[in-house]
């Protein structure tokens, strides 16, 4: 679950829209995993959230702005008792999702030790972000972020510590 926390801070930059949604049905993995998590907030939910908001103070501000620009974020996250419940072919249906011109893998991590592999990709489009995909496996875990809209990748962090998802520090000199 820890992975998830990371994820979503990323995933709030994917939306609706439906070049940028993606197809999540996992139902299959959800009949065999011991903890699901599954999250659907498009636009008209992350608004309302919004307005409970301070816009006098700044980090909130900075949160309001950038949601005003997310059309949806969507997480799909299971937990098993076993190993490799999930297979190959799982991630692929996302991966073929993630094949176009528009789409830009930036991130691939794998693991031999276990620890996991991660993914990011961005939509890029006219020059400007406009989506951000995350997927993330360990033997015991399977996580799909979708944020789908136009997203600033400097205010991204400003989501940090709002709407469930933890605030993460980056030392200025990192950025």
């Amino acid at each position: 679950m820890k992975t998830i926390a990371v994820l979503a801070l990323a995933a709030g930059l994917l939306a609706a829209a439906p070049p940028q949604q993606f197809k999540l049905n996992f139902d299959h993995l959800a009949a065999k995993a011991s903890d699901s998590v599954d999250i659907s907030l498009p636009a008209p939910m992350l608004r309302l959230a919004a307005k409970f908001l301070d816009s006098d103070d700044a980090d909130e501000a900075k949160v309001k702005k950038l949601v005003a620009n997310i059309d949806g974020v969507y997480i799909r996250h299971f937990e098993f008792k076993a190993d490799n419940v999930w297979t190959q072919s799982d991630i692929e249906g996302i991966r073929g999702q993630l094949r176009s011109p528009e789409w830009a893998r930036i991130v691939g991590v794998n693991s031999d030790s276990g620890s996991g592999n991660t993914e990011i990709y961005l939509r890029i489009v006219d020059g400007k972000t406009s989506g951000v995909a995350i997927i993330a496996t360990e033997s015991r875990e399977f996580t799909v972020i979708n944020i789908a809209g136009n997203i600033d990748l400097d205010d991204l962090a400003a989501l940090g510590g709002h709407f469930d998802i933890p605030k993460i520090k980056i030392p200025k000199d990192k950025k």
